[in-house]
């Protein structure tokens, strides 16, 4: 079928007439409603380093996908060594610290489902960053109480949190692991010693860097004339092996207490632009949450993402329900009505995201975003004939498609898109999608003396604490963890197998770009690699965003006539994804990044 006819069931063109009578009597939004409510929609993503062509990869055992074939190589290592997924996972963990440090390491947090073959269960980690018990609402206004601009909030010890990522670790290692906590260690601490080279990635990235404020960053990074290190220059870190070797003697506590927690609190608190407020008791308080992952039905298959404080489990999910009733099948991949259609159940999801989703010790999510009422009538308001524009919050309490009165601010935060996916399922079957980030490329731009960059994770909170007289769920405060985007993912089948482990890079394009991967397995009948390089495109409740030099952009016009704001972007997304078939497992990595996927 074409574009040019209505790919719709009688029941889709009846909720495309419902949906235009409901445009006609619901409230018109205001101005201020309708402005974008992401203000870092307009901020860039990680860089592009070019596309790399990647072939499925099969197996019958185990499997490995991350973003960087070094790290990739040390979870195979531990797999093929007789190790489990958790750790694989820390293995991998620590080496992309070493060579992809513009994206996670040491000073980040994380967010991680595990899959417990033998119970069958599945257990949501959270090991996001904390905000200082001296952070206060205003901490990113300036003195006439506006936001401030983007990266006066980024450079520097301001916006560091509390890291989570060594905590996270050491619980899920302790917890499900079978190898030596030191053995981990080695692949990172072998390659930090004796070097490694410089990737074409980590080059281009920092080849575009222009924010660095501390000379010990700048000397790792760059050469004596200042120059960023050349593509397969060898560069060791001896700092990181010595750090290392303590963690893998001394355990996760050691970067919470003592010269590792010292060295933290001085390089944050000294920082030379914008100078940090982190104290020794920040760190030592700092534990790891246990949490339910949020799960629900799509098209058979049972979908599992990450709860608040990550906003991606819920999107996801409402994603997905929002377009069960159409026939996206159908519609078929890169086509102009499933870019429509899928683009208008993100807006309405991230209209609910904006206004909802916050560190839930301190904002609650209101009940029912995921309800099948609530998500139906929300359905509905995808016209067939126009798109929204700019989506309303819903009012899942009562179940109503829009709200009557929203008690919170819609806020908007920076997320930037520094993140990395890691993908790992070993012989018993158990499975880690952990997603790992310190936020903007390079974090702070604050290296420690240990040799790992700190995060800049605080910027993932709202800036303005306040929007119209009405406090944002996700502002600043002492002890919060900030809303986060990361959408590890771990879906079953029909027989309530394990079938896929997923996430994805990319900020808050996160969601689009899992939801998408998730649509062309299931919906499209892809392999994972043909799914994760379809054009990335969506909407983050602001214009519908189409990937730069990709088949979706040719959409535009017809889009815009449609009521579409648009935007052509870059979307280095980073979605590492590995699915059961009928001899063992597939696997994709994405051919946006440098990732590989390996296994046996």
């Amino acid at each position: 079928m074409t574009d040019g006819a209505f790919p719709m069931s009688l029941r889709m063109r009846l909720a495309a007439i419902l949906a235009l009578a409901l445009s006609c009597i619901l409230p018109a939004q205001s101005q201020e409603q309708k402005r974008d409510p992401a203000q870092a929609q307009a901020q860039p993503p990680e860089r592009p380093s070019g596309w790399v062509d990647k072939t499925l990869v099969r197996s019958r055992r185990f499997m490995v996908a991350t973003a960087n074939p070094l790290a990739t190589d040390a979870g195979y290592e531990i797999l093929r060594d007789g190790g489990n997924a958790a750790d694989a996972a820390v293995a991998v963990q620590l080496v992309l610290g070493l060579v992809e440090p513009q994206s996670s390491g040491l000073g980040g947090g994380a967010l991680l489902l595990y899959h417990d073959a033998k119970s069958r269960r599945l257990i949501a980690y959270d090991g996001r960053e904390t905000a200082p018990a001296a952070a206060k609402p205003d901490r990113f206004l300036d003195a006439d109480g506006k936001p401030l601009a983007f990266y006066d909030a980024v450079i520097g010890g301001r916006s560091v949190g509390v890291p989570g990522t060594m905590r996270l670790l050491e619980a899920v290692q302790r917890r499900y692991g079978r190898l030596p906590w030191k053995r981990l260690f080695a692949p990172a601490i072998a390659l930090a010693r004796h070097g490694f080279a410089v990737s074409p990635r980590l080059h281009a990235l920092l080849a575009a860097e222009t924010h660095w404020s501390q000379r010990r960053a700048r000397d790792y990074f760059l050469d004596a004339d200042g120059a960023p290190r050349a593509v397969g220059a060898l560069l060791t870190n001896p700092a990181y092996a010595r750090t290392l070797g303590i963690l893998a003697a001394r355990g996760a506590g050691a970067l919470y207490a003592g010269p590792i927690a010292d060295d933290i609190v001085r390089t944050a608190d000294l920082a030379p632009a914008h100078r940090g407020d982190l104290v020794l008791r920040d760190l030592a308080a700092y534990r790891v949450i246990a949490r339910r992952p949020v799960c629900g039905r799509y098209r058979g298959y049972r979908v599992c993402g990450m709860p608040p404080p990550s906003s991606g489990g819920i999107a996801v999910l409402q994603v997905l329900k929002m377009l069960e009733p159409y026939d996206i099948a159908t519609m078929g991949a890169e086509s102009f009505w499933s870019v429509h259609f899928i683009s208008e159940a993100e807006r309405l999801a991230f209209a609910d995201r904006d206004a909802y989703i916050a560190d839930p010790a301190f904002v609650p999510p209101p009940q029912g975003l995921l309800d099948a009422r609530y998500l139906q009538r929300r359905s509905r308001l995808i016209s067939a004939l126009h798109s929204l524009g700019h989506a309303l919050p819903g009012d899942p309490r009562h179940a109503l498609a829009q709200p009557a009165r929203i008690a919170w601010g819609v806020g908007a935060a920076a997320e930037f898109p520094s993140t990395s996916q890691v993908s790992i399922v070993d012989r018993e079957g158990n499975a880690v999608a952990m997603t790992t980030t310190i936020e903007d490329a390079f974090g702070s731009r604050l290296m420690t003396e240990g040799g790992f960059l700190l995060n800049n994770e605080l910027t993932d909170f709202s800036f303005a604490p306040v929007v119209d007289g009405k406090p944002v769920a996700n502002r600043v405060e002492p002890g919060k963890r900030p809303r986060s985007s990361m959408s590890p993912t771990i879906v079953y089948d029909r027989r309530g197998r394990l079938f896929a482990v997923l996430g994805s890079a990319g900020g808050s394009l996160i969601i689009n770009d899992v939801a998408k991967t998730l649509i062309g397995i299931v919906d499209w009948h892809l392999d994972p690699q043909a799914a994760i390089a379809l054009p990335n495109f969506g909407s983050r409740n602001g214009p519908t965003e189409l990937e730069q030099d990709t088949a979706v952009v040719a959409l535009e016009p017809r889009l815009r006539a449609m009521g579409h704001p648009t935007r052509i972007i870059v979307d280095t997304s980073g979605v590492q994804a590995i699915v059961r078939n009928a001899a063992g497992w597939i696997g994709g990595a994405d051919p946006r990044r440098e990732g590989v996927v390996r296994g046996e």
